[in-house]
């Protein structure tokens, strides 16, 4: 019986034969005390790549975002985020127990605009939350993997700064963004004062993500990991996975993206389907009148893994275990998924 062709989401990815010989090959130390030479090796990648003073590795995204708000912000205060921001509805309400802020949300569809950020911004009185903190979420995943337009960034950026606000950039897709636009990521990344990226997504290493800033907020950042149990010793095994990953999976992210599109055009064939714009390696897909549950299972009978990420509304990632070859076979499996599903659902009414 052949392997599922797994869409539920590029964090599924497997590490291939070379990345776990980096893995077994990696020179260790103990990275609490500074000694680790690989997980040194990759801050100081990440940090140039991103054109950074420096980076701190971090088990996750939600780690790496939960230090970034930490480190800018104080308790009581009040974040602008975009709509469905992933640090706001995806991480287990981490910012209200550990920074103790509330997010506040601007503009639609996970994008905002600087007169948004205007808008969200309280007035100074002390009645009201201070707002100290703008995130930005590029590539945007519950909005489907939409790229952030960088002149709206920059316009973000300027509001920020006259407004004393200090600004993170959730880039655990941003090497997405980078294919999706043709701009290196340190020109994405040149705004803000700090950004994370993830290796564990697209770029098919089984764990970790960096923080980068400032050399004096990456010391802060230090200090705040090890309060949340990120203080970790013979990392460099897991580092040289990240270190591989940048070395030989960047370059081709584009093709998930070729591979989005073509699963996209396929499936919005279906007369039950309403396919969303297709920017980066996320497929959404919306199924009115039809619990997304019920697709989700039929697909799985047919071989194919998707998620649902509505009531009505099912998600389809590409990544480097899903080859180009495995596209035409797991749309049409999904085609037949959605006749079976509306059939049900229109039976049952």
């Amino acid at each position: 019986m052949a392997p599922p062709i797994d869409l539920r989401s590029d964090t599924v990815t497997r590490p291939c034969a070379a990345m776990r010989n980096a893995m077994a090959s990696a020179e260790v130390g103990d990275d609490v005390y500074g000694e680790d030479p690989t997980a040194r090796r990759l801050e100081e990648t990440v940090a140039a790549l991103l054109g950074k003073e420096a980076a701190l590795f971090v088990s996750s995204g939600t780690m790496g975002n939960q230090i970034a708000l930490l480190c800018q912000t104080r308790r009581g205060d009040e974040i602008v985020v975009g709509e469905g921001a992933h640090c706001a509805y995806y991480e287990s309400g981490a910012a209200a127990a550990w920074s103790g802020v509330q997010p506040v949300f601007a503009g639609s569809g996970g994008l905002f605009t600087a007169a948004d950020l205007e808008a969200a911004i309280k007035p100074p009185e002390y009645w009201h939350p201070r707002t100290s903190l703008c995130a930005v979420e590029n590539t945007h995943n519950r909005a489907g993997g939409r790229v952030f337009p960088q002149a709206d960034v920059i316009a973000i950026a300027a509001v920020a700064r006259a407004r004393g606000l200090g600004l993170h950039l959730d880039g655990a897709r941003l090497w997405n963004a980078a294919a999706a636009t043709g701009a290196s990521p340190a020109e994405l990344a040149a705004p803000f004062d700090t950004v994370s990226v993830c290796f564990s997504k697209g770029l098919g290493a089984p764990i970790g993500s960096a923080l980068c800033g400032s050399r004096d907020l990456v010391r802060d950042a230090h200090r705040f990991r090890k309060m949340l149990g990120g203080g970790m010793r013979q990392v460099g095994v897991l580092a040289a996975a990240a270190l591989h990953a940048l070395d030989h999976n960047v370059a081709r992210v584009a093709e998930d993206h070729a591979n989005a599109r073509a699963l996209a055009e396929a499936i919005g064939a279906a007369p039950e389907a309403r396919v969303a714009p297709v920017e980066t390696n996320i497929v959404n897909v919306d199924v009115p009148g039809v619990p997304a549950a019920l697709v989700v299972a039929a697909a799985a009978r047919r071989g194919v893994r998707i998620g649902a990420s509505g009531p009505e509304r099912v998600r389809l990632v590409t990544h480097l275990d899903v080859p180009t070859a495995a596209i035409g076979p797991a749309a049409a499996a999904i085609c037949e998924a959605l006749r079976e599903a509306a059939s049900v659902a229109g039976g049952a009414r």
